[in-house]
């Protein structure tokens, strides 16, 4: 049974989404308070944090930038609020997917599911990797044992999803891919969610990578059709 940690202030919509999630057999345990939201996800028990982004004592950001370097397990933010710049903040500080309100109580469900499942396939394919595989191309190399990413023989740190696009991206050089698609392999998702999500990471990766993210020499924008690793 997956253990899910709810992180949520409204104790009407609480009880909703508890009651679907153990419909499907989840494990859900409820914090209303965000420093014992804090203090309970880091416990490291849970397999999915659905962390709202407005709470009492301390808000999702800070609880989701406190976690993430400790926790890893997909985070999915719940935002009430429509503003772009919270969806972006929320994923900078290594959240995985974020839902706004208003949602049906099945939506959030599919969105649980897919992002464990996806969870689970990339964390079976990192297993079998023989230790000696990695990928480089120019100043970039990973090691897709360890997860480690250089750039100019520098360590740089990638969050989860930041890490998977890098790898698909680098494993299919020079080949156009759209959001919607980029979306639906690393999310696992049939573009389900907001496909803006990608370009989100994708702008985090290459300030990350690229000497000058507003030129970049590796990932590379195709305008109206999508993104590309350039070689």
């Amino acid at each position: 049974m997956k253990k899910i940690l709810l992180i949520e202030d409204d104790v009407d919509i609480a009880e909703v989404e508890c009651d679907f999630l153990e419909l499907e057999g989840f494990d859900v345990t409820l914090k209303t308070d965000g420093l014992e939201g804090y203090h309970e996800a880091q416990t490291g028990k849970y397999d999915l944090i659905l962390l709202d982004l407005m709470l009492p004592n301390m808000n999702g950001h800070d609880i989701c930038k406190q976690i993430r370097p400790h926790i890893d397990v997909p985070i999915l933010m719940v935002t009430a609020k429509g503003e772009d710049v919270d969806k972006i903040r929320g994923l900078g500080f290594g959240a995985d997917d974020y839902i706004h309100k208003p949602f049906s109580p099945t939506e959030l469900v599919a969105r649980v599911k897919a992002n464990l499942a996806q969870y689970e396939r990339l964390k079976s394919k990192n297993s079998m990797v023989s230790q000696e595989d990695e990928l480089q191309i120019g100043t970039i190399k990973v090691n897709l044992k360890t997860r480690r990413v250089d750039v100019d023989n520098v360590e740089v740190e990638l969050k989860n999803r930041e890490y998977e696009l890098l790898v698909f991206l680098m494993s299919n050089p020079n080949i156009i891919f759209s959001k919607e698609h980029l979306y639906e392999h690393i999310w696992g998702m049939d573009a389900f969610g907001d496909v803006k999500t990608v370009s989100v990471h994708l702008g985090r990766i290459r300030d990350k990578i690229e000497q000058d993210p507003q030129n970049p020499v590796y990932i590379q924008t195709v305008r109206r059709v999508g993104y590309r690793f350039k070689i």
